[in-house]
């Protein structure tokens, strides 16, 4: 072959080759050079979009609070309840705020505040993203950007205003010194106790000129700018002192890091808490606590705390003000008229606090936060530090009976399985060693899930959750609305109600169940209305999450505790009860430092929360050993109340709220709608006859005292379970004769080095 023809064979043969790979289709539009070259346009095509609205979009005026209003609170009657909104705030120059306090809040906020732009991309695009999520407000913003947020825009979440900050901040870092935007962000912006501007906060916080304050006075209100509600030392609870801490704490950090403050400087720097805050004129009483509770659910549904400050604003409230009038004359009628702190010091330390929700609609139509918002601005009926003890019980039954659980033999739980009811039996199956004792050590022998939740014994639900799988006890407890819960190790100690909740979350869990197992919300606002802003009120009814099967056996149940359990002399006993149907549960902690009545009517569901709190600093034995208990920590209420002995959740919160709702619910359903064929409301409780003994030593066959339960049992077999036509028709009420009042005990603790909760829940 010539070498002519040799190369008319390669280039035949290439020809072919590259008609092979030839891409067919739609694989023609997607090469990596047609893909790249996509990428690379659209770039410059968003580059000059965004130099045209560069171009476009000016610095606006200062809105500086120009238009700043009242807000207006109403009852659910159109009554007034306040107004508020009045503004306080006061410009200063930049020299009167001391150097080291302008370097705290750089260094907190934005340490490259004196070098950049004025703009953090990377953060922002972050924050827009997020935004269109519809995951709310994000971080990322520098100073210059807040300023102009503050200063020039809205507190809009919104990708259009986003855009708008970001073209104006370019801007003002041109125009403006760094100087000027620091002192213009720090006047600006809202730092709670309704001031504006850190001259404002200056004397809110501290009762001082801002050029008196120290640098951890002054870093201290850098901290509070990112949630100044949340981190108010006075109101916030134990998570918001926690974080606003740790940002005081990083402030300083950054300051060493930025050579603004040496090594041993700030080792010296010690957290100052600031003075109590001046409340509102108008704020007395109740009215305080309603306002804050409104505030707060609006925060937390996208009206953050300054757009609310800015004022405008018209806020219905769903309080019921006959309820709420109800509700407040309780409190005072069965607690507040009988302290004493003269004559007994412990009722110096009593805090009671109560949430009543409507089960059909959400709504919060009372609510009780404390005797007075003037004296006590943490409100009691949101606080959630302390146990809610034995009401927590009947969420594990919820999740137990959800999924289905069964025994650690493979029985499934209902009201009529037997457990072992014997004081400081170790819990089976569970990795972390636990053996709680029984209300005063008591055991007893075999009994069922009913008279076990009527009598509140420890052992059997501490082996029940982990029977039904602490994690989603815990999980199923969230869902119901224990938000306080969420996240937190599901260990066995929570079985008892050692993990904190509010009274207002521990209504919307009963609710809950009395709602058929559809999560209720619980939701003070009715309405809110701004000529300027949209508030989109969530739905306080939302989906299934627990079946009804399972919330209304857990009803039926809990029915038994009020007829024949702990609540019966309080509760069931009530000379205005009027045939009432009424389900649940007590709930005493241990040392009694909280004491809870929770429970429901088929019309309204009310949680009475009682607690011991330090009125003064003082110190306090702790297993022989002396423990320094600051104002407003957890102390006893031994003796309080002139209550003889401990106060327990049948005694002056069941009164509580025996008193109120009985009168509120005149005239409304007086039995529940169950779909069970298993509880005390639709069966008889089975208990064998075995009785208590008092002494955790003896084996519950040795003991041979009478069992006060043994009047409701019919055999000492345990019956077959019954059919939906087997079941009577009408709630049957299974009375055992009435048992002297078990004696006074604050000193029983389990000894359980492994499990790191306090087992709280002391079973009543």
């Amino acid at each position: 072959m010539g070498r002519a023809e040799e190369r008319r064979a390669r280039q035949g043969g290439a020809r072919r080759a590259n008609k092979k790979v030839k891409k067919k289709g739609i694989r023609r539009f997607f090469t990596w050079k047609k893909m790249l070259g996509t990428f690379f346009g659209l770039c410059l095509l968003a580059m000059g979009a965004f130099y045209v609205i560069y171009l476009m979009v000016p610095i606006p005026k200062d809105n500086a609070q120009a238009h700043l209003e009242s807000n207006i609170y109403k009852l659910s009657n159109g009554q007034i309840l306040a107004r508020s909104g009045q503004v306080n705030r006061e410009a200063v120059a930049l020299d009167k705020v001391p150097v080291p306090i302008q370097h705290s809040f750089v260094a907190l906020e934005n340490k490259t505040f004196y070098e950049d732009k004025g703009v953090d991309f990377k953060g922002t695009t972050r924050g827009i993203l997020k935004t269109l999520m519809g995951k709310g407000a994000q971080g990322g913003s520098t100073i210059t950007q807040q300023y102009v947020k503050n200063n020039y825009l809205t507190q809009e979440q919104t990708v259009t205003r986003k855009l708008k900050e970001i073209v104006i901040s370019l801007k003002v870092d041109q125009e403006q010194s760094k100087s000027d935007i620091l002192v213009g962000y720090m006047n600006t912006s809202y730092y709670g106790r309704n001031a504006y501007g850190i001259q404002a906060a200056a004397q809110a916080y501290y009762g001082k000129d801002v050029s008196k304050l120290t640098l951890e006075e002054g870093t201290y209100l850098a901290a509070l700018l990112q949630a100044p509600s949340q981190y108010d030392w006075q109101t916030a609870g134990p998570v918001g002192k926690q974080l606003v801490e740790g940002r005081w704490n990083k402030a300083l950090d950054n300051m060493v890091e930025k050579k603004w403050l040496t090594q041993d400087e700030r080792q010296k720097m010690k957290f100052e808490p600031p003075m109590d805050a001046k409340v509102a004129p108008g704020m007395e009483g109740q009215t305080g606590y309603l306002v804050k509770a409104a505030n707060a659910e609006m925060d937390a549904n996208r009206i953050g705390e300054d757009l609310l400050a800015r004022g405008g604003w018209t806020i219905t409230l769903n309080i019921d003000p006959a309820k709420q009038k109800l509700l407040e004359s309780a409190v005072k009628e069965k607690l507040t008229s009988k302290l004493d702190p003269k004559k007994r010091k412990v009722d110096a330390d009593l805090q009671a606090g109560a949430a009543s929700v409507d089960p059909k609609t959400g709504s919060v139509v009372a609510l009780y936060g404390g005797q007075d918002y003037i004296k006590h601005q943490l409100s009691n009926a949101t606080n959630e530090t302390y146990q809610p003890a034995s009401t927590f019980k009947p969420v594990i039954l919820a999740a137990a009976l959800n999924q289905g659980a069964e025994t650690q033999d493979g029985k499934p739980i209902k009201a009529n399985t037997v457990y072992d009811g014997k004081s400081r039996r170790p819990v089976k199956g569970s990795e972390i060693a636990f053996a709680p004792p029984n209300e005063d050590d008591v055991s007893y022998g075999p009994v069922s899930v009913q008279v076990a939740m009527n009598k509140s014994i420890n052992s059997v639900f501490a082996q029940m959750g982990v029977d039904a799988n602490l994690s989603k006890v815990r999980d199923t407890a969230v869902a119901m609305g224990m938000e306080s819960i969420k996240g937190k190790a599901p260990v066995p100690s929570m079985t008892l109600g050692s993990l904190g909740a509010s009274p207002l979350q521990m209504a919307g869990v009963y609710a809950t169940l009395d709602n058929h197992g559809k999560k209720v919300t619980p939701s003070i606002v009715k309405s809110a209305e701004h000529k300027d802003h949209t508030y989109n009120r969530p739905d306080p009814i939302g989906s299934q999450v627990i079946s009804r099967d399972a919330a209304d056996a857990v009803t039926s149940v809990l029915t038994g505790v009020v007829d024949d359990g702990t609540a019966q002399k309080s509760v069931a006993d009530a000379d205005n009860r009027d045939g009432k149907q009424v389900a649940g549960k007590t709930g005493t902690s241990d040392d009694n430092k909280s004491a809870w009545f929770t429970g429901y009517t088929p019309d309204l569901v009310t949680s009475v929360g009682m607690w011991g709190e330090a009125a003064t600093p003082r110190v306090v034995k702790v297993d022989g050993k002396d423990v320094n208990v600051p104002k407003g920590g957890q102390v006893t209420m031994i003796d309080g109340a002139g209550e003889d002995g401990r106060v327990n959740g049948g005694s002056i919160p069941a009164r509580i709220w025996a008193a109120y709702t009985f009168d509120a619910v005149k005239g409304g359903a007086a039995k529940f709608d169950l779909d069970t064929d298993q509880g005390a409301a639709v069966e008889p409780a089975y208990t064998p006859p075995k009785s208590p003994s008092a002494s955790a030593s003896k084996s519950p066959s040795a003991s041979t005292s009478k069992s006060p339960s043994a009047s409701i049992s019919k055999s000492p077999s345990v019956p077959a379970s019954k059919s939906p036509s087997d079941t009577p028709s009408a709630p049957v009420s299974h009375r055992p004769p009435k048992s002297p009042p078990a004696s006074p005990s604050d000193s029983i603790k389990p000894s359980l080095p492994d499990d790191p909760f306090n087992p709280g829940g002391r079973g009543d």
